[in-house]
């Protein structure tokens, strides 16, 4: 069965790398996620990446996954202006 994935980059400010590890441990269970995995890939850098049932689950959730984004904006260090 085909599964579909995304990849999040992140740099979080080094002060609120406790809260983010906090919040991604609280990320809401989005329809249609069937795993994710958190990665740090270096001081600061983390790569969420997660699997999707299709990829009309990974579209549906979107919006979801923007919101919660806009939720922890404020602990990451802005990686690229493009």
């Amino acid at each position: 069965m085909t599964k579909f994935i995304n990849v999040v980059k992140v740099k979080v400010k080094e002060v609120y790398k406790e809260d983010y590890l906090k919040k991604m441990h609280e990320m809401p269970k989005f329809k249609g996620l069937t795993s994710s995995k958190l990665i740090e890939i270096g001081p600061n850098y983390y790569c969420m990446i997660g699997e999707w049932e299709s990829e009309s689950h990974l579209a549906k959730a979107r919006p979801q996954m923007i919101n919660f984004l806009d939720t922890i904006r404020p602990l990451l260090e802005e990686i690229s202006s493009k």
